[in-house]
C-alpha cells in the first residue's frame, strides 16, 4: 500500500490514541499491542481524522512547528506508510 499526497488516513476500528499514566507517554491502542508514540508522531495521528489528506496534514504541521513543508511531508508519508503496512491506519 503506497501512502500519497491524496491519501486520506483514517485510524483502523479498535486504535485508539490515548495518553498512557503508567508509561507516561502518548500511545496507539490496537489489540493485543501497544505502540508507543514519541511527540512527531502523536502530532500526526492526532491529525488522521479520516477528512484531511496527507497532504493537507503534513502543511498543517509545517505551519504549526515552523519547519519546511518538503521535510515534513517526508515524514509524515513515511510514518503513514509504516502504520498502514502495520494495519493501524486505513487509507
Amino acid at each position: 500500500m503506497s501512502v500519497t499526497l491524496q491519501s486520506v488516513p483514517v485510524l483502523r476500528r479498535g486504535v485508539r490514541r490515548q495518553f498512557d499514566t503508567a508509561r507516561n507517554a502518548p500511545v496507539l491502542m490496537a489489540p493485543e499491542r501497544v505502540v508507543m508514540l514519541d511527540d512527531i508522531a502523536d502530532a500526526i495521528i492526532a491529525e488522521c481524522d479520516g477528512k484531511r489528506s496527507a497532504g493537507e496534514i503534513a502543511k498543517s504541521l509545517a505551519a504549526r512547528f515552523g519547519a519546511p513543508e518538503a521535510d515534513v511531508l517526508a515524514d509524515v508519508l513515511a510514518f503513514l506508510e509504516e502504520l498502514a503496512e502495520a494495519s493501524l491506519v486505513a487509507l
